[in-house]
């Protein structure tokens, strides 16, 4: 059996690791042939616009393999992000070309940011898909007819698969290799790597805390780093106020000019927050975690993290229990 072609484009101000990372979770898959010799599963080939070496956004160069104009059919397609896929005529330039290939393409994916070149060439109208948290917005507005999920890693939708921010294109690929050749094999790839070969949750685990931070005004900066410490105390809008030197109405009134919430609900995202990395260390119990972090009973932690991430507490500590490497 031969190893599938597996075709990544490349060109100046390319996301390194949006190009890399894919590559290097293909070439971590080995299959066994009948004299136990082994064998890669995939051959994977850089695809830039012209035969020169181009740059990535951190500088450093690529040699291309082919060129959009010479490179023979692929399996599957995959188109990385950054700056220089933004530039208009780089985007059309591929989102040409991709159009004009993917009758013939088995998969055709883009990571990050490189969704605007299957979003500019229509290929993503009426379909779901994925992109780096800070783009989401802009990538709906630019193309309206594209249904933007904005928290999750990746998505399938046809023969077109997008994903997140840069260390999602590994998840993405780990998935299309379960998909080629079982789940053994990806297990067998995300050891390699040292990885998870399922990541839990979305992309909002790692964007929310940090927008709530940056949102926050210097007094309330203070506020929430307190929150943060005292998790399991009592939080009330009272205890804010009292801490924060406000009326409990001018502090909620705050609370909404700043964070576009009230302290209860901010206060209940920054538990869950916490709640997510106390899940994933090792022996840890979804009823100490929710003591620790302040809920009531763990009925009421259950329904909390369900609402906001869409899955039960024991579904997401599962793969950090069952991935731990040897």
């Amino acid at each position: 059996m031969l190893p599938i072609k597996i075709s990544i484009l490349g060109f100046d101000g390319v996301a390194a690791l949006d190009l890399i990372g894919p590559i290097e979770t293909f070439a971590a898959a080995w299959k066994t042939g009948l004299g136990r010799s082994q064998f890669p599963c995939y051959e994977t080939r850089i695809v830039g616009l012209t035969r020169r070496s181009f740059a990535s956004e951190s500088g450093v160069v690529f040699n291309p393999h082919e060129t959009l104009d010479s490179c023979s059919p692929a399996d599957t397609v995959i188109v990385p992000g950054g700056r220089g896929l933004r530039s208009p005529e780089v985007c059309a330039k591929v989102g040409a070309w991709l159009k004009a290939r993917e009758s013939q393409t088995r998969r055709v994916v883009s990571v990050c940011t490189g969704i605007y070149a299957l979003a500019s060439a229509g290929l993503l109208d009426g379909r779901r898909a994925a992109t780096h948290w800070r783009f989401a917005s802009d990538v709906a507005r630019r193309f309206p007819r594209v249904k933007v999920d904005s928290n999750a890693l990746f998505v399938q939708d046809g023969h077109f698969y997008t994903s997140a921010g840069v260390t999602a294109g590994i998840d993405l690929s780990l998935a299309l290799i379960e998909e080629d050749y079982g789940a053994d094999m990806a297990h067998q790839a995300a050891r390699e790597l040292v990885v998870y070969v399922k990541r839990p949750g979305g992309q909002e685990q790692f964007s929310e805390p940090l927008r709530i931070q940056h949102e926050s005004s210097d007094r309330f900066g203070s506020l929430v780093s307190w929150i943060i410490a005292n998790l399991a105390d009592d939080l009330s809008v009272g205890a804010l106020a009292n801490q924060a030197c406000l009326s409990t109405r001018h502090l909620t009134r705050r609370f909404k000019e700043d964070f576009g919430k009230s302290p209860a609900e901010l206060v209940e995202e920054l538990r869950l927050d916490q709640a997510r990395l106390l899940l994933a260390k090792p022996k840890s119990s979804i009823e100490a975690v929710a003591g620790s972090v302040g809920f009531a009973s763990v009925d009421a932690f259950r329904r909390a993290f369900m609402r906001r991430f869409g899955i039960l507490p024991s579904s997401y500590q599962a793969p950090f229990r069952h991935s731990t490497l040897h």
